[in-house]
């Protein structure tokens, strides 16, 4: 199990379309991936879990990622999260 955290930059914070983009990326690893915002976990693979995380502008989110691709899952989300711009 791997774990980083960072902070959503992105104006309009993860909202649908945004959400839905890291869903998509999540559900290409193997591994489980769960953001959690304070007390919230969110399984990265549902949407309307994510959407239930409230991330918004200045958020900090720590990524979880356990499986056989984890480092790779994890390095691309932090980089998705960190990379929103819209």
């Amino acid at each position: 199990m791997v774990e980083s955290s960072t902070v959503v930059k992105n104006k309009t914070g993860l909202h649908a379309r945004p959400a839905s983009q890291l869903v998509k990326l999540c559900k290409t690893f193997e591994s489980d991936i769960i953001l959690k915002n304070g007390d919230i976990s969110c399984n990265g693979k549902s949407m309307f879990s994510v959407l239930k995380g409230c991330f918004t502008e200045g958020t900090n989110v720590c990524v979880t990622a356990d499986g056989s691709d984890e480092a790779q899952a994890l390095e691309k989300v932090i980089a998705y999260i960190n990379d929103l711009d819209e």
